[in-house]
Protein backbone atom coordinates (compact mmCIF):
# COMPACT_ATOMS: atom_id res chain seq x y z
CA UNK A 1 0.00 0.00 0.00
CA UNK A 2 2.85 2.29 1.26
CA UNK A 3 4.82 1.57 -2.49
CA UNK A 4 1.09 2.37 -4.23
CA UNK A 5 0.72 5.58 -2.32
CA UNK A 6 4.27 6.70 -3.42
CA UNK A 7 3.76 5.67 -7.51
CA UNK A 8 -0.12 6.45 -7.56
CA UNK A 9 -1.34 8.59 -4.50
CA UNK A 10 -2.04 11.97 -6.26
CA UNK A 11 -2.72 10.41 -9.47
CA UNK A 12 -5.51 8.93 -7.73
CA UNK A 13 -6.50 11.61 -5.83
CA UNK A 14 -7.16 13.81 -9.14
CA UNK A 15 -9.16 11.46 -10.53
CA UNK A 16 -11.16 10.80 -7.29
CA UNK A 17 -11.42 14.71 -7.10
CA UNK A 18 -12.90 14.79 -10.90
CA UNK A 19 -15.04 11.82 -10.74
CA UNK A 20 -16.67 13.68 -7.50
CA UNK A 21 -17.18 17.13 -9.27
CA UNK A 22 -18.86 14.85 -11.85
CA UNK A 23 -20.82 13.23 -9.31
CA UNK A 24 -21.75 15.91 -7.55
CA UNK A 25 -23.05 18.20 -11.09
CA UNK A 26 -24.99 14.93 -12.16
CA UNK A 27 -26.49 14.49 -8.86
CA UNK A 28 -27.13 18.82 -8.18
CA UNK A 29 -28.72 18.97 -11.67
CA UNK A 30 -30.79 16.31 -11.77
CA UNK A 31 -32.34 16.78 -8.18
CA UNK A 32 -32.63 20.71 -9.67
CA UNK A 33 -34.87 19.75 -12.49
CA UNK A 34 -36.49 16.94 -10.91
CA UNK A 35 -37.67 19.00 -8.05
CA UNK A 36 -37.42 22.58 -9.12
CA UNK A 37 -40.87 24.56 -8.31
CA UNK A 38 -40.80 26.29 -11.93
CA UNK A 39 -40.37 22.81 -13.77
CA UNK A 40 -43.39 21.08 -12.61
CA UNK A 41 -45.35 21.94 -15.65
CA UNK A 42 -42.34 20.91 -17.93
CA UNK A 43 -41.88 17.70 -15.57
CA UNK A 44 -46.15 17.02 -16.27
CA UNK A 45 -45.41 16.18 -19.81
CA UNK A 46 -42.01 14.71 -19.95
CA UNK A 47 -41.63 13.06 -16.68
CA UNK A 48 -38.13 12.09 -15.19
CA UNK A 49 -36.72 12.18 -18.46
CA UNK A 50 -36.17 16.31 -18.08
CA UNK A 51 -33.70 15.93 -15.40
CA UNK A 52 -31.87 12.49 -17.06
CA UNK A 53 -31.65 14.57 -20.39
CA UNK A 54 -29.95 18.06 -17.86
CA UNK A 55 -27.87 16.55 -15.58
CA UNK A 56 -25.65 14.39 -18.14
CA UNK A 57 -25.38 17.98 -19.96
CA UNK A 58 -24.05 19.72 -16.57
CA UNK A 59 -21.61 16.91 -16.60
CA UNK A 60 -20.39 17.45 -20.25
CA UNK A 61 -20.27 21.41 -19.94
CA UNK A 62 -17.87 20.85 -17.18
CA UNK A 63 -15.92 17.80 -19.48
CA UNK A 64 -15.86 20.10 -22.11
CA UNK A 65 -13.96 22.65 -20.39
CA UNK A 66 -11.52 20.00 -19.89
CA UNK A 67 -10.99 18.12 -23.02
CA UNK A 68 -8.80 20.42 -24.93
CA UNK A 69 -6.77 21.43 -21.65
CA UNK A 70 -4.46 18.31 -21.91
CA UNK A 71 -3.40 18.76 -25.36
CA UNK A 72 -2.36 22.86 -25.19
CA UNK A 73 1.08 21.58 -25.36
CA UNK A 74 2.70 24.78 -24.59
CA UNK A 75 0.75 25.17 -21.68
CA UNK A 76 1.93 21.98 -20.43
CA UNK A 77 5.59 22.90 -20.56
CA UNK A 78 5.25 26.36 -18.90
CA UNK A 79 3.87 24.44 -15.95
CA UNK A 80 6.53 22.05 -16.12
CA UNK A 81 9.03 24.59 -16.03
CA UNK A 82 6.64 26.31 -13.00
CA UNK A 83 6.74 23.06 -10.98
CA UNK A 84 10.52 22.45 -11.16
CA UNK A 85 10.57 23.97 -7.47
CA UNK A 86 7.70 21.36 -6.92
CA UNK A 87 8.64 17.34 -6.06
CA UNK A 88 8.77 15.22 -8.98
CA UNK A 89 5.40 13.41 -8.40
CA UNK A 90 3.47 17.04 -9.20
CA UNK A 91 5.25 16.96 -12.56
CA UNK A 92 4.65 13.22 -13.25
CA UNK A 93 0.69 14.23 -13.41
CA UNK A 94 1.25 16.26 -16.62
CA UNK A 95 2.97 13.78 -18.26
CA UNK A 96 -0.30 11.60 -18.41
CA UNK A 97 -2.02 14.41 -20.26
CA UNK A 98 -3.35 12.14 -22.99
CA UNK A 99 -4.52 9.45 -20.49
CA UNK A 100 -6.31 11.89 -18.86
CA UNK A 101 -7.38 13.58 -22.49
CA UNK A 102 -9.01 10.09 -23.41
CA UNK A 103 -10.56 9.47 -20.11
CA UNK A 104 -12.57 13.21 -20.72
CA UNK A 105 -13.04 12.24 -23.47
CA UNK A 106 -14.80 8.81 -22.75
CA UNK A 107 -16.73 10.74 -19.86
CA UNK A 108 -17.86 12.86 -23.08
CA UNK A 109 -18.93 10.33 -25.07
CA UNK A 110 -21.40 8.60 -22.07
CA UNK A 111 -22.75 11.75 -21.09
CA UNK A 112 -23.65 12.41 -25.21
CA UNK A 113 -25.47 9.08 -25.07
CA UNK A 114 -27.36 9.44 -21.95
CA UNK A 115 -28.33 12.98 -22.93
CA UNK A 116 -29.42 12.20 -26.29
CA UNK A 117 -31.56 9.26 -25.63
CA UNK A 118 -33.56 11.58 -22.78
CA UNK A 119 -33.70 14.24 -25.51
CA UNK A 120 -34.85 12.01 -28.15
CA UNK A 121 -37.43 10.81 -25.52
CA UNK A 122 -38.40 14.07 -24.61
CA UNK A 123 -39.11 14.89 -28.26
CA UNK A 124 -41.16 12.15 -28.85
CA UNK A 125 -43.36 13.06 -25.48
CA UNK A 126 -43.59 16.68 -26.67
CA UNK A 127 -45.05 15.53 -29.73
CA UNK A 128 -47.91 12.86 -28.17
CA UNK A 129 -48.66 15.63 -25.73
CA UNK A 130 -49.27 18.27 -28.74
CA UNK A 131 -51.60 15.62 -30.23
CA UNK A 132 -53.29 15.48 -27.37
CA UNK A 133 -52.67 11.81 -26.26
CA UNK A 134 -52.13 12.02 -22.47
CA UNK A 135 -53.96 14.01 -20.09
CA UNK A 136 -56.32 17.54 -20.18
CA UNK A 137 -53.31 18.94 -18.06
CA UNK A 138 -50.56 18.28 -20.85
CA UNK A 139 -52.92 19.29 -23.93
CA UNK A 140 -53.70 22.62 -21.94
CA UNK A 141 -50.18 23.10 -21.64
CA UNK A 142 -49.03 22.40 -24.95
CA UNK A 143 -51.77 24.73 -26.69
CA UNK A 144 -50.46 27.41 -24.92
CA UNK A 145 -50.31 30.15 -27.38
CA UNK A 146 -46.97 32.21 -28.36
CA UNK A 147 -48.03 35.94 -28.24
CA UNK A 148 -47.69 39.29 -26.37
CA UNK A 149 -49.14 38.33 -23.07
CA UNK A 150 -47.77 33.97 -22.97
CA UNK A 151 -45.42 32.26 -23.69
CA UNK A 152 -45.49 28.84 -24.62
CA UNK A 153 -43.80 25.37 -23.31
CA UNK A 154 -44.36 22.66 -26.21
CA UNK A 155 -41.69 23.97 -28.62
CA UNK A 156 -43.43 21.71 -31.04
CA UNK A 157 -45.95 23.65 -32.01
CA UNK A 158 -48.64 22.65 -35.10
CA UNK A 159 -49.81 19.00 -35.04
CA UNK A 160 -48.73 17.89 -38.19
CA UNK A 161 -45.41 17.75 -37.66
CA UNK A 162 -43.26 14.51 -37.36
CA UNK A 163 -40.59 14.16 -34.39
CA UNK A 164 -37.79 13.91 -37.20
CA UNK A 165 -38.80 16.83 -39.10
CA UNK A 166 -38.95 19.41 -35.35
CA UNK A 167 -35.10 17.24 -34.81
CA UNK A 168 -33.93 18.78 -38.28
CA UNK A 169 -35.38 21.77 -38.32
CA UNK A 170 -34.49 23.61 -35.11
CA UNK A 171 -31.10 24.91 -33.90
CA UNK A 172 -31.35 22.19 -30.54
CA UNK A 173 -31.97 19.57 -32.76
CA UNK A 174 -29.35 20.29 -35.91
CA UNK A 175 -26.79 21.14 -33.67
CA UNK A 176 -27.44 17.99 -31.57
CA UNK A 177 -27.18 15.90 -34.59
CA UNK A 178 -24.03 17.05 -35.45
CA UNK A 179 -22.31 17.51 -32.40
CA UNK A 180 -23.08 13.87 -32.56
CA UNK A 181 -22.47 12.58 -35.73
CA UNK A 182 -18.52 14.42 -35.52
CA UNK A 183 -18.25 12.75 -31.91
CA UNK A 184 -18.81 9.17 -32.96
CA UNK A 185 -16.18 10.02 -35.63
CA UNK A 186 -13.45 11.36 -33.26
CA UNK A 187 -13.60 8.53 -31.28
CA UNK A 188 -14.12 5.66 -33.38
CA UNK A 189 -11.07 6.95 -35.30
CA UNK A 190 -9.04 7.45 -32.35
CA UNK A 191 -8.91 3.79 -31.87
CA UNK A 192 -5.88 2.03 -31.21
CA UNK A 193 -5.63 0.19 -34.53
CA UNK A 194 -7.04 3.13 -36.77
CA UNK A 195 -4.47 5.44 -34.95
CA UNK A 196 -1.60 3.38 -35.39
CA UNK A 197 -2.19 1.69 -38.98
CA UNK A 198 -3.95 5.03 -40.58
CA UNK A 199 -3.06 8.15 -38.53
CA UNK A 200 -3.75 10.15 -41.57
CA UNK A 201 -7.55 9.23 -41.11
CA UNK A 202 -7.25 9.98 -37.03
CA UNK A 203 -5.70 13.40 -37.61
CA UNK A 204 -7.95 14.76 -39.92
CA UNK A 205 -10.93 13.41 -38.07
CA UNK A 206 -9.54 14.95 -35.18
CA UNK A 207 -9.96 17.87 -36.19
CA UNK A 208 -14.12 17.83 -36.64
CA UNK A 209 -13.42 18.84 -32.90
CA UNK A 210 -13.73 22.75 -34.91
CA UNK A 211 -16.89 21.58 -35.78
CA UNK A 212 -17.99 19.74 -32.58
CA UNK A 213 -17.44 23.36 -30.33
CA UNK A 214 -18.79 25.49 -32.70
CA UNK A 215 -22.14 23.13 -32.83
CA UNK A 216 -21.62 23.16 -28.73
CA UNK A 217 -21.77 27.25 -28.44
CA UNK A 218 -24.98 27.48 -30.68
CA UNK A 219 -26.35 23.88 -29.27
CA UNK A 220 -28.63 26.00 -26.05
CA UNK A 221 -29.52 28.53 -28.44
CA UNK A 222 -33.11 27.32 -29.47
CA UNK A 223 -33.99 27.31 -25.67
CA UNK A 224 -35.73 23.91 -25.93
CA UNK A 225 -36.15 23.46 -22.42
CA UNK A 226 -38.26 25.90 -20.61
CA UNK A 227 -39.43 26.59 -17.31
CA UNK A 228 -42.36 28.45 -15.51
CA UNK A 229 -41.45 32.75 -14.75
CA UNK A 230 -42.48 31.92 -10.98
CA UNK A 231 -42.46 36.16 -10.83
CA UNK A 232 -45.35 36.74 -12.80
CA UNK A 233 -48.51 39.33 -11.45
CA UNK A 234 -50.17 37.98 -10.39
CA UNK A 235 -48.85 34.66 -9.63
CA UNK A 236 -50.05 31.82 -11.21
CA UNK A 237 -49.91 29.03 -8.75
CA UNK A 238 -49.23 25.38 -9.79
CA UNK A 239 -50.34 23.83 -7.04
CA UNK A 240 -53.78 25.13 -6.97
CA UNK A 241 -54.01 25.93 -10.69
CA UNK A 242 -52.78 21.98 -12.33
CA UNK A 243 -56.27 20.88 -11.60
CA UNK A 244 -58.27 23.82 -13.16
CA UNK A 245 -56.56 24.38 -16.84
CA UNK A 246 -60.23 25.71 -17.93
CA UNK A 247 -60.21 28.71 -15.48
CA UNK A 248 -56.20 29.59 -16.81
CA UNK A 249 -56.92 33.50 -17.65
CA UNK A 250 -60.76 33.40 -16.01
CA UNK A 251 -60.34 33.77 -13.09
CA UNK A 252 -58.06 35.72 -11.11
CA UNK A 253 -55.97 33.33 -8.85
CA UNK A 254 -55.29 31.58 -11.69
CA UNK A 255 -53.46 33.24 -14.48
CA UNK A 256 -52.17 32.12 -17.94
CA UNK A 257 -48.47 30.27 -16.83
CA UNK A 258 -45.81 31.85 -18.70
CA UNK A 259 -42.95 29.97 -19.55
CA UNK A 260 -39.26 31.12 -20.59
CA UNK A 261 -36.23 29.11 -22.08
CA UNK A 262 -32.69 28.85 -20.09
CA UNK A 263 -29.84 31.30 -20.73
CA UNK A 264 -26.99 28.83 -22.96
CA UNK A 265 -24.48 28.51 -20.48
CA UNK A 266 -22.55 26.11 -22.63
CA UNK A 267 -20.26 28.84 -24.02
CA UNK A 268 -19.74 30.15 -20.79
CA UNK A 269 -17.73 27.29 -19.80
CA UNK A 270 -15.90 26.74 -22.80
CA UNK A 271 -14.68 30.02 -24.57
CA UNK A 272 -11.82 29.85 -22.12
CA UNK A 273 -10.42 26.64 -22.97
CA UNK A 274 -11.23 27.65 -26.61
CA UNK A 275 -9.29 30.95 -26.09
CA UNK A 276 -6.25 28.87 -25.08
CA UNK A 277 -6.31 26.35 -27.61
CA UNK A 278 -6.42 28.95 -30.56
CA UNK A 279 -3.36 30.71 -29.02
CA UNK A 280 -1.72 27.72 -28.96
CA UNK A 281 -2.32 27.01 -33.01
CA UNK A 282 -1.34 30.67 -33.34
CA UNK A 283 1.82 29.92 -31.66
CA UNK A 284 2.57 26.83 -34.04
CA UNK A 285 1.96 28.77 -36.76
CA UNK A 286 4.55 31.97 -35.88
CA UNK A 287 6.86 28.66 -35.19
CA UNK A 288 5.64 27.37 -38.66
CA UNK A 289 6.42 30.51 -40.40
CA UNK A 290 10.56 30.70 -38.59
CA UNK A 291 12.82 29.66 -41.28
CA UNK A 292 14.25 25.80 -40.88
CA UNK A 293 17.72 25.24 -42.51
CA UNK A 294 18.98 21.45 -43.18
CA UNK A 295 22.37 20.79 -41.12
CA UNK A 296 22.32 17.23 -42.43
CA UNK A 297 20.34 14.60 -43.98
CA UNK A 298 21.61 10.87 -43.66
CA UNK A 299 19.75 7.77 -44.02
CA UNK A 300 20.49 5.05 -41.32
CA UNK A 301 20.04 1.44 -42.04
CA UNK A 302 16.48 -0.04 -41.25
CA UNK A 303 14.92 2.97 -43.20
CA UNK A 304 15.81 5.29 -40.37
CA UNK A 305 16.01 8.87 -41.64
CA UNK A 306 18.26 11.22 -39.54
CA UNK A 307 17.84 14.86 -39.96
CA UNK A 308 19.29 17.43 -38.48
CA UNK A 309 18.13 20.96 -38.56
CA UNK A 310 19.01 24.02 -37.70
CA UNK A 311 16.58 26.94 -36.52
CA UNK A 312 17.30 30.85 -34.91
CA UNK A 313 16.48 30.69 -31.07
CA UNK A 314 16.40 27.53 -30.84
CA UNK A 315 16.73 26.06 -27.13
CA UNK A 316 16.04 22.37 -25.79
CA UNK A 317 15.95 20.40 -23.21
CA UNK A 318 17.15 16.65 -22.91
CA UNK A 319 14.08 13.96 -23.89
CA UNK A 320 11.97 16.89 -25.55
CA UNK A 321 10.21 16.45 -29.08
CA UNK A 322 8.83 18.36 -31.29
CA UNK A 323 6.65 18.37 -34.21
CA UNK A 324 7.23 18.12 -38.03
CA UNK A 325 4.98 19.83 -40.72
CA UNK A 326 6.33 18.84 -44.34
CA UNK A 327 3.86 21.27 -46.68
CA UNK A 328 5.22 19.19 -49.69
CA UNK A 329 3.28 16.18 -48.32
CA UNK A 330 0.73 18.06 -46.07
CA UNK A 331 -0.36 20.72 -45.30
CA UNK A 332 -2.41 20.05 -42.43
CA UNK A 333 -0.70 16.84 -40.89
CA UNK A 334 1.93 17.65 -37.48
CA UNK A 335 4.09 14.46 -36.61
CA UNK A 336 5.63 14.35 -33.09
CA UNK A 337 9.27 13.16 -32.81
CA UNK A 338 11.85 12.33 -30.10
CA UNK A 339 14.86 14.93 -30.89
CA UNK A 340 18.15 12.83 -30.73
CA UNK A 341 20.53 15.49 -30.02
CA UNK A 342 21.80 16.66 -26.88
CA UNK A 343 21.06 20.60 -25.25
CA UNK A 344 24.75 21.24 -25.72
CA UNK A 345 24.69 20.72 -29.72
CA UNK A 346 23.92 23.84 -32.29
CA UNK A 347 21.77 21.95 -34.18
CA UNK A 348 18.82 19.65 -33.14
CA UNK A 349 18.31 16.30 -34.70
CA UNK A 350 15.02 13.66 -34.91
CA UNK A 351 15.60 9.91 -36.33
CA UNK A 352 12.74 9.00 -38.40
CA UNK A 353 11.75 5.05 -38.96
CA UNK A 354 9.64 4.29 -41.58
CA UNK A 355 6.03 3.85 -39.96
CA UNK A 356 3.13 5.06 -42.82
CA UNK A 357 2.29 6.92 -45.41
CA UNK A 358 3.78 10.11 -44.22
CA UNK A 359 7.07 8.82 -42.99
CA UNK A 360 7.55 6.77 -46.16
CA UNK A 361 6.56 10.08 -48.21
CA UNK A 362 9.21 11.77 -46.53
CA UNK A 363 11.75 9.33 -46.82
CA UNK A 364 11.50 8.88 -50.66
CA UNK A 365 11.82 12.67 -51.17
CA UNK A 366 14.71 12.82 -49.02
CA UNK A 367 16.19 9.98 -50.77
CA UNK A 368 15.65 11.62 -54.29
CA UNK A 369 17.73 14.44 -53.16
CA UNK A 370 20.69 15.35 -54.94
CA UNK A 371 23.82 15.37 -52.86
CA UNK A 372 24.31 18.28 -50.50
CA UNK A 373 21.07 19.68 -51.46
CA UNK A 374 18.90 21.37 -49.15
CA UNK A 375 15.34 19.20 -48.37
CA UNK A 376 11.81 20.31 -48.61
CA UNK A 377 10.86 23.21 -46.59
CA UNK A 378 9.64 22.02 -43.18
CA UNK A 379 7.57 23.68 -40.50
CA UNK A 380 8.98 22.86 -36.88
CA UNK A 381 7.24 23.28 -33.44
CA UNK A 382 8.17 23.28 -30.37
CA UNK A 383 10.08 21.92 -28.09
CA UNK A 384 7.78 20.25 -25.47
CA UNK A 385 8.47 18.28 -22.33
CA UNK A 386 8.42 14.91 -21.18
CA UNK A 387 9.18 12.91 -18.39
CA UNK A 388 12.53 12.38 -19.53
CA UNK A 389 13.91 15.86 -18.79
CA UNK A 390 13.60 15.05 -15.46
CA UNK A 391 16.49 12.01 -15.33
CA UNK A 392 19.23 14.48 -14.21
CA UNK A 393 16.92 15.49 -10.70
CA UNK A 394 17.80 11.00 -9.76
CA UNK A 395 21.06 9.67 -8.57
CA UNK A 396 20.27 6.45 -10.52
CA UNK A 397 18.13 6.03 -13.47
CA UNK A 398 16.78 3.37 -15.76
CA UNK A 399 16.37 3.93 -19.29
CA UNK A 400 14.24 1.68 -21.10
CA UNK A 401 14.12 1.77 -24.77
CA UNK A 402 12.43 0.15 -27.49
CA UNK A 403 13.09 -0.04 -31.23
CA UNK A 404 13.07 3.31 -32.11
CA UNK A 405 12.42 4.61 -28.60
CA UNK A 406 15.44 4.89 -27.77
CA UNK A 407 15.59 8.06 -29.41
CA UNK A 408 15.05 10.51 -26.15
CA UNK A 409 17.50 8.21 -24.20
CA UNK A 410 19.91 9.25 -27.48
CA UNK A 411 20.00 12.96 -26.30
CA UNK A 412 20.17 12.35 -22.51
CA UNK A 413 23.65 10.42 -23.25
CA UNK A 414 24.66 12.43 -25.92
CA UNK A 415 24.50 15.04 -22.95
CA UNK A 416 26.07 13.31 -20.38
CA UNK A 417 29.10 13.18 -23.00
CA UNK A 418 28.92 16.90 -23.27
CA UNK A 419 28.37 17.25 -19.31
CA UNK A 420 31.53 14.85 -18.70
CA UNK A 421 33.77 16.80 -21.24
CA UNK A 422 32.96 20.09 -19.63
CA UNK A 423 33.35 18.71 -16.06
CA UNK A 424 29.86 19.93 -15.17
CA UNK A 425 29.43 20.31 -11.67
CA UNK A 426 25.76 20.15 -11.25
CA UNK A 427 25.22 16.70 -12.74
CA UNK A 428 23.79 14.84 -9.66
CA UNK A 429 23.54 11.78 -11.39
CA UNK A 430 26.32 8.81 -10.39
CA UNK A 431 24.92 6.10 -12.40
CA UNK A 432 22.54 5.21 -15.42
CA UNK A 433 21.47 1.35 -16.57
CA UNK A 434 20.37 1.33 -20.23
CA UNK A 435 18.32 -1.32 -21.79
CA UNK A 436 17.37 -1.03 -25.46
CA UNK A 437 15.25 -4.30 -27.36
CA UNK A 438 15.15 -4.35 -30.80
CA UNK A 439 14.14 -6.59 -33.32
CA UNK A 440 16.42 -6.27 -35.93
CA UNK A 441 20.90 -6.06 -35.80
CA UNK A 442 20.79 -3.56 -38.41
CA UNK A 443 18.60 -1.22 -36.10
CA UNK A 444 21.31 -0.68 -33.40
CA UNK A 445 24.13 0.33 -35.91
CA UNK A 446 23.31 4.15 -35.91
CA UNK A 447 23.22 4.36 -32.17
CA UNK A 448 26.24 2.18 -31.62
CA UNK A 449 28.70 4.97 -32.60
CA UNK A 450 27.17 7.20 -29.82
CA UNK A 451 27.72 4.21 -27.30
CA UNK A 452 31.35 3.51 -28.52
CA UNK A 453 32.28 7.00 -27.78
CA UNK A 454 30.72 7.00 -24.96
CA UNK A 455 32.31 4.07 -23.17
CA UNK A 456 35.56 5.17 -24.33
CA UNK A 457 35.39 8.41 -22.31
CA UNK A 458 34.13 6.54 -19.23
CA UNK A 459 36.87 4.58 -19.18
CA UNK A 460 39.43 7.08 -19.86
CA UNK A 461 38.10 8.71 -17.10
CA UNK A 462 37.96 5.99 -15.00
CA UNK A 463 34.21 6.17 -14.99
CA UNK A 464 33.14 2.57 -16.32
CA UNK A 465 30.90 1.57 -13.82
CA UNK A 466 28.77 4.67 -14.07
CA UNK A 467 26.75 2.95 -17.68
CA UNK A 468 25.65 0.07 -17.35
CA UNK A 469 24.36 -0.89 -20.92
CA UNK A 470 21.89 -3.91 -22.13
CA UNK A 471 20.99 -4.18 -26.06
CA UNK A 472 18.31 -7.22 -26.35
CA UNK A 473 17.81 -8.43 -29.85
CA UNK A 474 14.40 -10.10 -29.43
CA UNK A 475 14.22 -11.39 -33.39
CA UNK A 476 17.00 -13.81 -33.03
CA UNK A 477 18.30 -16.58 -34.73
CA UNK A 478 20.78 -19.85 -34.11
CA UNK A 479 23.41 -18.59 -36.35
CA UNK A 480 23.42 -15.22 -34.72
CA UNK A 481 23.03 -16.66 -31.15
CA UNK A 482 26.51 -18.10 -31.90
CA UNK A 483 27.98 -15.22 -33.18
CA UNK A 484 26.94 -12.43 -30.78
CA UNK A 485 27.95 -15.28 -27.71
CA UNK A 486 31.09 -17.12 -28.78
CA UNK A 487 33.13 -14.60 -30.79
CA UNK A 488 35.78 -12.06 -28.58
CA UNK A 489 33.82 -9.00 -30.20
CA UNK A 490 30.23 -8.31 -29.88
CA UNK A 491 29.48 -8.21 -34.42
CA UNK A 492 26.36 -6.76 -34.05
CA UNK A 493 27.79 -3.30 -32.02
CA UNK A 494 31.45 -3.63 -31.93
CA UNK A 495 30.86 -2.73 -27.96
CA UNK A 496 32.91 -4.22 -25.31
CA UNK A 497 29.52 -5.27 -23.93
CA UNK A 498 27.43 -8.40 -25.81
CA UNK A 499 24.20 -8.16 -26.90
CA UNK A 500 21.84 -9.99 -25.35
CA UNK A 501 19.21 -12.40 -27.72
CA UNK A 502 15.76 -12.94 -26.05
CA UNK A 503 14.00 -10.25 -23.46
CA UNK A 504 14.78 -9.14 -20.03
CA UNK A 505 14.06 -10.59 -17.02
CA UNK A 506 13.41 -7.89 -15.45
CA UNK A 507 12.73 -9.10 -11.81
CA UNK A 508 16.61 -9.96 -12.14
CA UNK A 509 17.43 -6.08 -13.75
CA UNK A 510 15.30 -4.85 -10.81
CA UNK A 511 16.64 -6.83 -7.76
CA UNK A 512 20.16 -6.11 -9.25
CA UNK A 513 19.68 -2.69 -9.66
CA UNK A 514 18.01 -2.56 -5.76
CA UNK A 515 21.42 -4.52 -4.29
CA UNK A 516 23.91 -2.30 -6.09
CA UNK A 517 22.16 1.25 -4.84
CA UNK A 518 20.35 0.16 -1.28
CA UNK A 519 19.94 3.84 -0.28
CA UNK A 520 19.14 5.59 -3.84
CA UNK A 521 15.98 6.86 -5.43
CA UNK A 522 16.04 5.22 -8.68
CA UNK A 523 14.02 7.30 -11.89
CA UNK A 524 12.95 4.81 -14.21
CA UNK A 525 12.55 5.85 -17.69
CA UNK A 526 10.63 4.34 -20.63
CA UNK A 527 10.45 4.80 -23.93
CA UNK A 528 7.83 1.91 -25.36
CA UNK A 529 5.04 0.13 -26.02
CA UNK A 530 1.95 -0.01 -23.52
CA UNK A 531 2.45 -3.49 -22.55
CA UNK A 532 6.22 -3.14 -21.48
CA UNK A 533 4.99 0.18 -19.14
CA UNK A 534 2.58 -2.16 -17.45
CA UNK A 535 4.98 -4.24 -16.59
CA UNK A 536 7.68 -1.99 -15.67
CA UNK A 537 5.23 0.21 -13.77
CA UNK A 538 4.36 -3.02 -11.16
CA UNK A 539 8.20 -4.08 -10.91
CA UNK A 540 8.62 -0.05 -9.77
CA UNK A 541 6.48 -0.50 -7.05
CA UNK A 542 7.26 -4.30 -6.25
CA UNK A 543 10.64 -3.24 -5.47
CA UNK A 544 10.58 0.42 -3.60
CA UNK A 545 10.90 0.20 -0.30
CA UNK A 546 8.37 2.02 1.75
CA UNK A 547 11.37 3.17 4.28
CA UNK A 548 12.58 6.56 2.85
CA UNK A 549 16.25 5.89 3.81
CA UNK A 550 16.02 2.43 1.17
CA UNK A 551 15.89 2.09 -2.64
CA UNK A 552 12.66 3.88 -4.50
CA UNK A 553 12.07 3.49 -7.95
CA UNK A 554 9.65 5.97 -9.83
CA UNK A 555 8.17 4.99 -13.11
CA UNK A 556 8.27 7.52 -15.91
CA UNK A 557 6.68 7.10 -19.69
CA UNK A 558 6.90 9.09 -22.67
CA UNK A 559 3.44 10.11 -24.00
CA UNK A 560 3.27 12.41 -27.50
Amino acid sequence: MGNWIINHGLTSFILVVWMGINIFLFVWFYFFYDLGDQFFYTRHILGSALAWARAPAAVLNFNCLLILLPVCRNLLSLLRGSFVCCGRTMRKQLDKNLSFHKLVAYMIGLMTAVHMIAHLLNVEWYNNSRQGVYDKLSTALSNLEDSDNTTYLNPIRTTDIIPTYFVFTTIAGLTGVIITLCLILIITSSMEVIRRSYFEVFWYTHHLFVIFFAGLVFHGAGRIVRSQNMDTIPPHNFTFCKDRSDDWGRIPECPIPQFRGGFPQTWMWVIGPMVLYLCERLLRFIRYMQAVRYRKIVMRPSKVLELQLVKNGFTMEVGQYVFLNCPAISQLEWHPFTMTSAPEEDFFSVHIRSAGDWTNKLISIMEQLPEGAQGPKMGVDGPFGTASEDVFDYEVAMLVGAGIGVTPFASILKSIWYKFKESNPKLRTRKIYFYWLCRETHAFEWFADLLQVLEKEMDERGMGDFLTYNLYLTGWDQNLHFHVHYRDTDVVTGLKQKTHYGRPIWDKEFEKVRKENPTSVVGTFLCGPEALAKVLEKKCAKYSDVDPRKTKFYFNKENF
